[in-house]
């Protein structure tokens, strides 16, 4: 883990990316877990969020359960890159934007509290770049948590959980954004959240719990920058396979040691025909191609025609949208 030697501090960033305490002191229960003081593991937090090797301790959401997210992307020229990326960047609903080898070069996803204002977004984006945006929808994930082990012998990534939406409740969107910007690193992290929204923290840590049983919250914890901790190289492949063959192969493919993130996305017809995506993480670029060769070699993506698209630049990550931003008082 590149920059940080401490194993307790190893230990914090690696074996807390999720099931974090959904309790009034969750650090306190940490401490316990690690040997050391509450305070201590508040102040290591605050470290590694001010040296960037974390962005948050806080909650990312299933996709397209409460919200509305797309995977998009844009052809921008040579010359326009920094241009063009800025323009993306500028929206409040896009968490992830990255440059990638590829003549579609720009990569973004957009967030909104609903599909109309993801839609908005991406319209906003085309008309003032003057360019084409993709818009590859999510049909369904294989893997979507992206926590993984940052040391040899860490915990595996998790595969995504059946989702039970019914558990949504009108008034949890203010609780869900909150946890998407982050909690407070302080001993009572859900009491300052509650009192921000003008409630309970015992509803509050009520409906944290409901939501992440349901898997509406598909991983609460510490949210880390896999480049500041020296996994460098990512890679998006995109696998061009027809809907019926995904069903099976999906699932393999999100089961592969490297495999990070998997899920399969509507093409679009005559410019980008790939279905299945896959993530790779890894060190290097050598790595991240082992990783693929491996892949490969599976009897069931044999001669399957792919594309690995390794990222370049990231220009921007942070969470989703899941409720509407409040409007500034004129």
């Amino acid at each position: 883990m590149e920059g940080v030697t401490d194993p307790i501090t190893q230990s914090l960033l690696d074996d807390w990316q999720r099931d974090f305490p959904i309790d009034p002191t969750p650090f306190h229960i940490i401490s316990q877990k690690l040997g050391i003081s509450e305070q201590d593991v508040i102040e290591r937090l605050k470290k590694q969020r001010e040296t960037g090797r974390i962005t948050r301790v806080g909650a990312t959401c299933a996709p397209n359960t409460v919200s509305a997210s797309t995977l998009a992307a844009v052809a921008a020229p040579e010359d326009r890159i920094e241009e063009v990326a800025a323009i993306i960047g500028a929206e409040d609903g896009v968490n992830h934007s990255y440059l990638r080898e590829h003549d579609w070069n720009l990569w973004f996803v957009a967030t909104g509290p609903d599909r109309a204002h993801v839609d908005k977004t991406l319209r906003r984006i085309s008309e003032r770049s003057g360019l084409r945006v993709l818009d590859l929808r999510l049909v369904r994930p294989f893997n979507i948590d992206l926590g993984f082990a940052l040391r040899r012998n860490g915990t595996t990534h998790a595969v995504s959980k059946q989702v039970d939406a019914s558990v949504f409740q009108s008034d949890d969107r203010p609780i869900l954004q909150a946890l998407t910007k982050g909690l407070a690193l302080t001993p009572r992290p859900f009491l300052a959240l509650a009192d921000a929204l003008d409630r309970s923290e015992s509803s509050v840590l009520d409906r944290v719990q409901a939501l992440s049983d349901a898997g509406i919250i598909a991983r609460l914890g510490v949210i880390v920058r896999h480049r500041a901790l020296g996994w460098r190289s990512n890679a998006m492949v995109v696998w061009d396979l027809p809907h019926d063959k995904i069903t099976t192969i999906g699932p393999l493919l999100a089961a592969q040691p490297g495999i990070t993130l998997c899920y399969e996305r509507e093409p679009v017809p005559g410019v980008w025909p790939y279905r299945l995506y896959s993530m790779i993480h890894a060190r290097t670029r050598a790595d991240a191609l082992d990783v693929l060769t491996r892949v490969c070699s599976l009897p069931e993506l044999t001669n399957v025609p792919h594309l690995p698209l390794f990222s370049l630049h990231c220009f921007k990550q942070t969470g989703a949208m899941v409720a509407e931003p409040e409007k500034a008082n004129p």
